[in-house]
């Protein structure tokens, strides 16, 4: 699955289930030929219109990295 960067924060105050992993990015990916979803991203931090690729799914979480 790959898709767009539509937007993206960084999360410094999450919830406490969450603390261990901040700060962490979320972005909205508008997903190839399907809809917009929130995912979490892993490695190099991404920007607004960047290429991403599904990565894995966790817990019913999606996570993308930054594609080349």
């Amino acid at each position: 699955m790959t898709g767009t960067i539509y937007s993206e924060t960084v999360v410094w105050s999450p919830p406490a289930q969450y603390a261990a992993d901040a700060p962490y990015q979320l972005a909205l990916v508008d997903v190839d030929g399907a809809q917009r979803l929130t995912a979490r991203i892993l490695g190099d931090r991404v920007a607004i219109g960047d290429r991403v690729a599904l990565d894995e799914t966790r817990e019913g979480v999606h996570f993308f990295r930054k594609s080349e």
